[in-house]
């Protein structure tokens, strides 16, 4: 057997690069500690040998960044090399907060602006990086993942850009619709889900939470999210409620057709604690209107978890209806900039996606399957066990 084949089940694909644009640094730098940790004790029997020269690192970040001209023209540069690395490019296109000035005009940037710095930070290392791989939680123009009559077909323009550019592997979280990798059936497109983050975040804040069939219920809040509360209710092992929208075709709104009513379809919710998943809280309107109408059912606490906050509209609708006890709690990732008003509501509670994160960036380096790391069915039960058994922790 050849050195270098005995080596084949550990040594990663390439050296492991991580490029944070601006906005998603302060995220980037816990999965880059966690990997940093993880490295430290692997393989330690191999440190020796030329392979594993770069194996363990201080830090594998690498200095990038998009400075502009006074035009508000940008480009990427990177400030040292990554050639022949395993290139792991992140970016929040949904991070409002970050801004840049124009002609002495100070603009914050949209999803479009942080979009262009991604493909500025590709072109960057294209041809120099022995692979790309993009890291893009909230998956751009994802909610444009298909075409209704003359619209344009944003997300499959995107993801074939990005094929184009030489992006081998994109990653990402809850896609709206993940049947938008379609538009790149050549290229690598992993969609992971957030259950195990949600439960664990909720057992731990929530003590008197009780997981069976008799005081919880799973409420897809409309027709989109029945795949993610199925799976909920599935792996849990209690029962499934939905609402679907009633919308008026007639009628264009802020550019879509207004939503008239929420009708469910369910068993009775008297007494029970109820836990509403989807994807995202955007505006809110319709995911509180929901929550209004389980405790008017007689649901004892509601509970929403979303992969991604949004809050597009502010807080002061959710401030309220937390105020007259139509949500207990508000759970969602912290996959996307959250403002520090969020983070400091009564309300709120961040399920943490870094270390699964950091996992999947060092599965993927190593090449190897990510089957087990993308089913956290085993994951769940076993948190159960432990929160029957009183040893959750903290």
């Amino acid at each position: 057997m050849s050195e270098t084949n005995q080596f084949d089940n550990i040594l990663p694909i390439a050296p492991l690069k991580i490029a944070a644009l601006e906005g998603s640094m302060y995220f980037a730098r816990k999965v880059d500690n966690y990997l940093v940790d993880f490295r430290k004790t692997a393989n330690m029997q191999h440190r020796d040998n030329v392979y594993f020269q770069e194996y363990a690192q201080d830090s594998y970040l690498v200095d990038c960044s998009c400075p502009r001209f006074g035009t508000g023209e940008a480009k990427g540069r990177l400030g040292e090399s990554v050639r022949g690395s395993d290139l792991f490019v992140i970016v929040d296109v949904c991070n409002y907060s970050i801004t840049y000035n124009v002609c002495g005009h100070e603009n914050h940037m949209s999803p479009d602006d942080h979009y262009q710095d991604l493909k500025r930070i590709i072109s960057a290392a294209t041809g120099k990086a022995h692979r790309i791989n993009v890291v893009i939680p909230f998956l751009y123009e994802g909610r444009q993942h298909r075409r209704t009559s003359r619209e344009s077909l944003d997300c499959a323009l995107a993801l074939q850009e990005l094929q184009n550019m030489g992006v081998t592997n994109i990653i990402t979280f809850d896609a709206h619709d993940p049947r938008v990798q379609n538009a790149t059936p050549l290229n690598g497109f992993d969609n992971f889900q957030p259950p195990y983050q949600f439960m664990k975040a909720l057992l731990r804040t929530e003590p008197d939470l009780q997981v069976d069939n008799d005081h919880l219920m799973i409420i897809a809040p409309d027709e989109g999210a029945m795949e993610r509360a199925v799976y909920f209710s599935n792996v849990l092992g209690i029962d499934l409620g939905m609402f679907y929208k009633r919308r008026d075709y007639s009628t264009i709104v802020n550019g879509k057709n207004p939503i008239v009513a929420h009708e469910f379809l369910g068993t009775s919710l008297t007494g029970k604690d109820v836990i509403i998943i989807d994807d995202m809280i955007s505006s809110g309107g319709s995911m509180l209107d929901v929550a209004k109408q389980m405790k008017e059912r007689g649901a004892r606490n509601v509970y929403v978890c979303c992969t991604f906050g949004l809050f597009t509209d502010g807080f002061e609708k959710f401030d309220e209806y937390y105020e007259k006890g139509y949500i207990k709690r508000i759970v969602t990732t912290n996959l996307n900039y959250r403002s520090p008003e969020l983070l400091e509501k009564p309300y709120y509670t961040e399920a943490d996606m870094t270390k699964f994160l950091a996992t999947i960036i060092d599965t993927m380096n190593h090449d190897t399957p990510i089957g087990k790391i993308n089913n956290p069915t085993e994951k769940i039960r076993k948190l159960l066990e432990k929160r029957q058994n009183g040893d959750l922790g903290k």
